[in-house]
Parts: C-alpha cells; sequence; structure tokens
C-alpha cells in the first residue's frame, strides 16, 4: 500500500509518502516541505494568528494534492506541539481538518517521543541495546529512554529551537549573552527530566534525530563507519566549541555553513544551545544521528496495526 504521513509541525508541514508493508522496510517515493515557522505568527496571548491558520492551511491543502497525484492510499495527518498550544488550537484544528477533508491526529509530546522512539529502535536494531533518543523540534525538545520498543521514559518539554528563537533570541544575530540566558532557563527546564533519565541504566547509544539535529551533526559532526552502515556522530565538545561564532554571526552568514539550510539558518543557535545544555546534564559525550524520526514511527505503527487486525491482507 502507500501511504503519506503529514507531519504538521511548528516549524515545517512535511509530507512523506512512502510503499510499506507490515514486516517490511517502508520504501518513501516523495518528500515534500512547506517552512511555516508557526511561532512567529504567535500573538501575546498564545493563539496563531489569522495569517498564520491562513499559511498553514495553504500548505496542507498543498500536501493533500501532492498525495492525491502520488495516488496515496491513506493519508495519515498528524500535529504537534504548536498547534496543540495554540490558544485557538480548536479552530486551528477545524480548519485543518476541513481543508484535508479527513480528521486530524494531534500527538502528544509524550506521543511523540514515543513514536519517534519506535523508528530508531527499528533503525539500529535489538543490538543496540538501551537507547537514550533525543529530538528537537520547532517548540517542543523530546526525549525517551529503554531497551524495547516502549521507552521506560517519554518526556517533552518546551525547548523547541522556534519557540527558543523567539522568547531569546529576537535579535540577528542573537549574541552569546542571550545564549547564555538561554543556556540557564533550559537548565531549569530539563532539570526534571535529567533527574528521570539519569535514574535508569546509563544507555549503550545516544541517538539524536529531527532536522535541527542532523543540521548541526552535518556542521560539527564526523561520519564512521559501525553497526553495518555509515552514520554520522556529533560530539558535545566540537558542538559547544560552535555556539560562540553561530550566536555572533548574522543568519545569512550561517546559512553559508555546512550543513545550514536557509530554513533553519534564523533557527540554529538555539537548537545548538538546548542541545549542548542537554548533553551536558546527562553526562552525554557523543550522540549519534538517525535518519528516522517521527514520521517513520507513525508509519511503523500504522502498518503494525493492519497486521494485527488483518486488514493488511
Amino acid at each position: 500500500m502507500r501511504l503519506g504521513i503529514l507531519d504538521i509541525g511548528s516549524n515545517t508541514v512535511h509530507l512523506l509518502a512512502a510503499d510499506a508493508r507490515p514486516g517490511g522496510r517502508p520504501l518513501a517515493t516523495t518528500s515534500d516541505r512547506t517552512v511555516v515557522r508557526l511561532m512567529r505568527y504567535l500573538t501575546p496571548d498564545g493563539a496563531i494568528s489569522e495569517e498564520g491558520v491562513q499559511a498553514l492551511v495553504a500548505a496542507v491543502t498543498r500536501a493533500r494534492m501532492i498525495a492525491e497525484t502520488e495516488r496515496v492510499d491513506t493519508l495519515l495527518a498528524t500535529a504537534t506541539s504548536a498547534v496543540r498550544e495554540a490558544l485557538n488550537g480548536d479552530d486551528v484544528i477545524a480548519r485543518i481538518e476541513a481543508a484535508l477533508g479527513q480528521p486530524l491526529q494531534v500527538l502528544s509530546g509524550e506521543q511523540e517521543a514515543e513514536l519517534t522512539f519506535l523508528a530508531v529502535r527499528r533503525w539500529f536494531g535489538w543490538d543496540a541495546g538501551r537507547i537514550l533518543l533525543m529530538d528537537i523540534g520547532g517548540g517542543s525538545f523530546e526525549f525517551a529512554a529503554g531497551a524495547d520498543e516502549v521507552p521506560e521514559v517519554a518526556a517533552s518539554v518546551p525547548l523547541g529551537a522556534g519557540r527558543m528563537t523567539v522568547q531569546f533570541m529576537p535579535s540577528d544575530p542573537p549574541g552569546e549573552d542571550a545564549a547564555a540566558q538561554l543556556r540557564a532557563h533550559a537548565e531549569a527546564v530539563l532539570a526534571p527530566v535529567a533527574e528521570r533519565i539519569m535514574a535508569l541504566p546509563r544507555p549503550d547509544h545516544v541517538i539524536g534525530s529531527s532536522k535541527a539535529i542532523r543540521s548541526l551533526a552535518n556542521l560539527a559532526g564526523r561520519e564512521v563507519t559501525g553497526l553495518g552502515f555509515d552514520r554520522t556522530v556529533l560530539s558535545r565538545s566540537s558542538l559547544g566549541s560552535w555556539i560562540p561564532r553561530l550566536a555572533r554571526i548574522p543568519a545569512s552568514a550561517r546559512q553559508e555553513l555546512p550543513g545550514i539550510t536557509a530554513d533553519r539558518a534564523l533557527q540554529i543557535v538555539a537548537a545548538a544551545v538546548s542541545l549542548h545544555t542537554a548533553m551536558t546534564m546527562l553526562k552525554i559525550d557523543e550522540l549519534e544521528v538517525s535518519p528516522w524520526a517521527l514520521r517513520e514511527g507513525v508509519l511503523l505503527r500504522y502498518t503494525e496495526q493492519l497486521s494485527w487486525s488483518g486488514q493488511a491482507r
């Protein structure tokens, strides 16, 4: 069957079309992304402005048309923190559903963490042992840890790259003082999550997913061979050495750096500070980057449910 996974996130509306079957590896056929950056459309009271809703509806309408062109059998549409937490979230959801012509599943932060953890576990396999996952989105920062496919800890905190850019780094360039203020805020927000994770046995592999972490790894990481495939590894020391430079240069210069795309240039400093703070608090020296994340987790969970119910026969 051909499935479409529509991820309506804080930064982008991303459609992934893939041929999938229960027990098989999903084969992506189309990936289309529209940059929306919902955080810039938030009003002082926490609502998404009319301009932002219109941008969101336009991106969703485009994705639905592409899904139809790609002959997608089933479209799985999900929304994450920006829509979930907006003051006018119910109205925004209704307008998205009208544009889609179908229901929208609004994921909790814990569900995001669990589904992403499932995707990472499948990618790295059981031999990877205990896994600690970190995933930075536009509005939230997810964590999950455990030895199985269902994590023992799954948590979400409001430290997404877009949200932190709006709150702590509105100037361009933000400067090192803003980075220090964000670090202090992140330490306070992360403390309860860090305590829960540190109470677990040490992970065998620390995994990072999301476009922000992949971008930082492309900038400051290195390629290694292991587990039967090449992978990118990002060390805490290398990431930390880049933060002062990223904070001092404007977004127009940041997007010229290796791995930093124009749509991530504004938010990459906040992502770097939040990630580095988490790695420091959790005593993580380096992390590996996963090519699979939330969308693949949604796809895997759906095909599993079909297999169990017998609908895919």
